[in-house]
């Protein structure tokens, strides 16, 4: 079986949760292999996604590890089961993989949170704002990569604006007030807020900053529900890239994470009128 040279995220994921499970059953690479009619280094292929495991092998993979947690060997089975290529793929070679890895991941979700201090969440963008956001980047990017990357993140909104996909975001009021192209695109991008927050599937919550405290400071992260809570994703901006978690502690602290904003965050109502009362000030800088 020829080995993959870049395995993508699921690819990657699905190995891990074999690693864990093997981990977890107390069994060597060598003590697994001996079990599956493998060799050792065959099982570390299949961890670590260098060749493709079929969902039979999956099932093999959890009774060899005496697995007995049945929605998660589902889940894994219907991973190993995935044929076909993303939308994502088309820009494979053109913008960074971190890029490609994101859009994977939301579209596989059952439900996405996100929780944003410094600019609104890219599944809300509108395209001016997003290219606003990308234009501060340093050093600058050519017009070209600009353009790219903000066609690729308005494509991305696909997954929550077809309302496939139910989506909460909390949004600290610093975003909702930090300028990328100035106060008109600010606005413009606050309206556009506004109306998607009225889709049933699409829910806004803010955070103000006279709240006296709350969870997750300095932070943009999403959160993507899988089929089964072991195999959800916590995604995290950095300087360095994009960053994926999903030990079960890191899950763990994140939905606490999140329950906090649910209790601190204005409600929906009270958020979109919030989000009104700074558009409208905005008006008064260009009008």
């Amino acid at each position: 079986m020829p080995g993959r040279s870049n395995p993508t995220l699921r690819q990657r994921r699905l190995g891990a949760e074999l690693r864990k499970m093997r981990e977890q059953a107390g069994l060597g690479g060598t003590e697994l292999g001996r079990l599956l009619g493998a060799s050792p280094s065959v099982v570390t292929q299949m961890e670590s996604a260098r060749i493709g495991v079929n969902a039979e092998r999956v099932r093999s993979f959890a009774a060899a590890c005496k697995c007995t947690n049945q929605p998660l060997i589902d889940a894994l089975v219907e991973m190993a089961a995935e044929r076909g290529k993303g939308w994502w793929e088309e820009y494979l070679g053109v913008l960074p993989t971190d890029f490609l890895e994101v859009a994977e991941m939301e579209a596989h979700a059952h439900k996405l949170y996100t929780w944003a201090t410094t600019y609104i969440p890219g599944l809300q963008q509108t395209g001016t704002y997003a290219s606003a956001v990308f234009s501060r980047i340093s050093p600058p990017l050519p017009r070209h990569d600009i353009d790219v990357r903000t066609a690729f993140r308005v494509q991305r909104q696909r997954v929550v604006r077809t309302r496939r996909t139910p989506y909460v975001s909390f949004i600290h009021e610093a975003a909702l007030r930090m300028q990328f192209g100035g106060p008109r695109v600010l606005a413009d991008q606050l309206a556009a807020l506004i109306e998607a927050s009225d889709q049933p599937s699409m829910s806004v919550r803010v955070v103000p900053f006279d709240m006296d405290t709350f969870p997750g400071a300095g932070e943009n992260i999403m959160y993507a529900e899988g089929p089964v809570p072991e195999l959800d994703t916590l995604q995290m901006d950095s300087a360095q890239g994009v960053l994926f978690f999903h030990s079960q502690a890191d899950l763990a602290n994140q939905r606490a994470t999140f329950a906090g904003l649910d209790s601190t965050a204005l409600p929906e109502e009270d958020s979109r009128d919030f989000i009104r009362n700074i558009a409208s000030e905005l008006k008064g800088k260009y009008e």
